[in-house]
């Protein structure tokens, strides 16, 4: 399911706002949901997730990978496809163990020749070296992460992690109210590290309700049960429209 931006330049930041709190996500130029995620031939379900910017109080897990990597340099621009990017993600892609797009290029734009979103990336550099990066869209009281990628050479650095509490960070300095990482897999850990900047602050959306509410791994599990109740329907109501 997705909803394509009008032609204008610019995705109003209003707009991008009440297309994450319906559980809508950017991919590409456009915004889509997505309620299963097949893997292996196991069907598992998708539950996007969101930190209430207000309520977020570090831990000192979190303050101590802050510290770990204050001797790098952080830089925020504005988003620009660059070779630099290219190649540093290329290097991240080889080192991990599940799916992701080919490139940045056509993860978030897939030939398009003009950029929708409100897009920024902050730069993390040992030096002159870029060693991570990580892509958001902004709208007025919101900031969804895109894309976080790094160098696996400083993997005991959890850059990744540490992206995610950088962009944090920006959404507060910008007085924004949620922070939207993307989702996570019932049953499936390998996305369970988006909970890693505050699980008591982060809150988990009910598609079926429409409501979000405080993030628990029994509401993961029980909107799981109630997605996978209709899914026969739903594969039956896609059939029909094919």
């Amino acid at each position: 399911m997705s909803a394509t931006p009008s032609q204008h330049p610019v995705l109003r930041g209003d707009a991008l706002d009440y297309y994450l709190a319906q559980g809508y996500y950017r991919m590409q130029q456009d915004l889509f949901t997505c309620r299963f995620l097949p893997v292996d031939g196991e069907l598992y379900t998708v539950h996007w997730l969101r930190l209430v910017l207000p309520q977020v109080q570090l831990g000192p897990e979190q303050r101590r990978l802050l510290r770990l990597n204050e001797q790098f340099e952080v830089h925020i621009r504005p988003f620009e496809l660059r070779a630099e990017y290219e190649e540093l993600y290329a290097r991240y892609r080889t080192s991990i163990t599940f799916d992701a797009p080919p490139t940045i290029e056509s993860f978030l734009l897939g030939g398009a020749s003009h950029n929708v979103f409100t897009t920024s990336v902050l730069e993390v550099r040992d030096g002159e070296q870029l060693i991570a990066a990580g892509i958001f869209d902004s709208g007025l009281r919101t900031l969804a992460g895109i894309m976080n990628f790094y160098d696996p050479v400083y993997r005991r650095h959890s850059l990744g992690k540490y992206l995610m509490l950088l962009k944090l960070q920006v959404a507060q300095r910008q007085q924004m109210f949620y922070y939207y990482p993307g989702y996570l897999v019932h049953g499936y850990p390998k996305f369970d590290y988006k909970l890693f900047p505050d699980r008591q602050a982060t809150e988990v959306f009910d598609c079926t309700t429409g409501l979000w509410e405080p993030f628990s791994w029994e509401a993961v599990a029980r909107h799981s049960a109630e997605l996978l109740a209709t899914y026969p329907d739903e594969e039956a109501e896609v059939e029909n429209l094919e």
